[in-house]
């Protein structure tokens, strides 16, 4: 008798943008250290400091990490950047693969970032014209700009607030379910 597989169980995504969030400059950011040679000439771009111990502990609380950026770097590069710092990505959405699987043909033009297509709950990005987009469009928007020492926990702290508030409301929905099926038909 074949048993019944268990469905994936639901993994809050959080995303983060590249530009001025987790690729910053070190004149005016904390950053980790450079890559050792002859990486750092392939990969020049530095990582906000703690970015790699932050990654870490949203897989370890049980959230996928992803990379949304309107960038056009590749996916490969993007991948291969975060491998020699240690960390492993669940997914990443460059400015490619956006165009492809969002705007697609459309006339009309769309945000530039549109996390909840890809079921991300939330998003942590610099620009306010996005923080603005998820407003109108109704996803969330953590805005991260300014050196902060203090920038990990803070998104911690929010991802385990819209963690929360999705577990209450998909209980809420399955409370909801189970009263209408289990009700008897009116004839």
């Amino acid at each position: 008798m074949a048993t019944k597989k268990k469905p994936p169980e639901w993994k809050m995504r959080v995303s983060f943008d590249l530009d001025e969030v987790l690729f910053v400059s070190p004149v005016d950011h904390k950053t980790e250290p450079p890559l050792r040679f002859p990486f750092n000439l392939i990969f020049r771009e530095r990582l906000r400091l703690g970015t790699p111990l932050l990654i870490s502990e949203l897989q370890k609380r049980g959230y996928e990490v992803w990379i949304y950026t309107s960038s056009y770097r590749s996916q490969g590069y993007i991948k291969g950047l975060f491998k020699h710092y240690g960390v492993k990505l669940d997914g990443i959405i460059n400015a490619q693969r956006h165009l492809a699987e969002v705007q697609r043909d459309r006339t009309e033009s769309l945000p530039q970032k549109i996390p909840s297509h890809y079921g991300i709950s939330l998003h942590v990005d610099d620009e306010i014209v996005v923080v603005n987009y998820g407003k109108a469009y109704g996803f969330n928007v953590y805005q991260l700009d300014a050196q902060d020492d203090d920038w990990a926990e803070k998104i911690l702290a929010r991802a385990a607030e819209i963690s929360r508030k999705e577990k209450i409301f998909a209980h809420m929905q399955e409370v909801l379910n189970s009263e209408t099926t289990s009700r008897p038909s009116e004839s």
